[in-house]
């Protein structure tokens, strides 16, 4: 795996780079569509590649691990085949899936002991077993196991969390170097830093990571309820220390705003839920703001959805006909806001690129902010 940098803005951190792997390159900054079970709830591959203009996708271990299972996948012949999504794939760890399971899950040396969402089955998830699965699952990025602590976490829990983490990471690179790829493609193992809001434990965790000489590295256990500018120091902080020469990934951030701030920061990567999870109850990003399509004034507007939107779904379906389909629980409504909001999120990291080659991205950025807050 090969990242080259491009271009950078002369009045910010935000970079253009490209991320070379065995399906494919990536055009960073990059925004990946969240593919929980291996695909985009709702929206046809062809349509999440050729009207959103998505390069990569990202997969949930915990998920693939258990429905359908690891058998099942590696008869298909991993994650690619099984889906047929052919560009490049992430799999996260299970981590942030370990956090938000704090009810039914016990964390101890070892790894973490938990109950099944789908049937309370009791499974185990240690640092060998997360990357025996996304050897089998095949993504071309996997990510290191670790705990994922709240964003209000006290000090003394963060410590305690960041130093599983990384006792963590040390098994997960070890169990890396004695396995091999299973289907004949490269396969990139990313460090997360952890930390939570504490500066001193991030400086910590990033300067920790970089023993390893990753092919990239992730910044996670952001927008878990920490306030928006915390969040920002702490990626300031994190990417002070983090290699200029290999990719920097954001996990689970964020809003359009959000993203725009974290490229001017140095991220490179970004996945969230938001489009689509917003999409599917009625809520539309576009250029000149946010929209709830649900809400009565656009019954009888005929314009269409984005006219300056990307995909055919943006100028070929009105926002009257969108409304009508919303207030119906017409299925169809929830695919055509999914792929509007990934293609608006696709748009915008493109836009993005073009000014930071352009030298102007900071500019750009404070004239577009104002616009993605409004609530139209």
């Amino acid at each position: 795996m090969k990242f080259t940098l491009r271009h950078k803005d002369p009045a910010s951190q935000a970079r253009v780079g490209l991320l070379e792997t065995d399906h494919g390159p990536v055009h960073t900054p990059i925004f990946m569509p969240v593919g929980t079970a291996a695909t985009v709830k709702g929206i046809y591959h062809r349509d999440v590649r050729d009207e959103a203009r998505a390069q990569i996708i990202l997969a949930n271990t915990y998920h693939l691990y258990l429905r359908p299972g690891m058998e099942i996948i590696e008869k298909a012949g991993g994650v690619h085949r099984f889906s047929t999504w052919e560009g490049p794939m992430l799999t996260d760890s299970g981590g942030f899936q370990v956090f938000s399971l704090a009810a039914c899950r016990k964390l101890k040396e070892e790894g973490c002991h938990f109950r099944s969402h789908i049937d309370g089955s009791k499974h185990l998830f240690t640092p060998e077993s997360v990357i025996d699965t996304e050897r089998t699952i095949g993504a071309d990025i996997m990510m290191a196991f670790d705990e994922c602590p709240p964003g209000d976490a006290p000090r003394d829990y963060a410590a305690k969390s960041l130093a599983l983490t990384e006792r963590w990471l040390d098994r997960c690179f070890e169990r890396y170097a004695q396995t091999a790829p299973k289907y004949g493609h490269y396969q990139a193992l990313f460090p997360i830093v952890q930390g939570c809001t504490y500066p001193d434990l991030r400086v910590r965790a990033a300067e920790n990571v970089l023993q390893y000489d990753a092919d990239g590295y992730a910044i996670g256990g952001l927008a878990v309820g920490e306030p928006t500018e915390t969040m920002y120091e702490m990626i300031e902080v994190v990417n002070a220390i983090l290699p200029e020469d290999r990719p920097r990934y954001l996990m689970g951030v964020g809003t359009p705003v959000n993203i725009l701030e974290g490229i001017a920061r140095g991220v490179d990567m970004f996945d969230c839920v938001m489009p689509t999870r917003n999409g599917r109850n009625g809520q539309l990003f576009t250029a000149e703001g946010v929209i709830n399509i649900r809400n009565k004034k656009w019954e009888d507007d005929f314009s269409p959805i984005d006219p300056a939107g990307t995909a055919f779904v943006d100028t070929l379906y009105s926002k009257a006909y969108l409304h009508h389909l919303c207030v119906c629980g017409e299925m169809l409504a929830a695919e055509i806001a999914s792929l509007h909001n990934i293609a608006f999120y696709l748009r915008l990291v493109g836009m993005a690129r073009e000014h930071i080659a352009a030298g102007d991205f900071k500019a750009w950025k404070e004239t577009t902010i104002p616009k993605l807050q409004r609530r139209l």
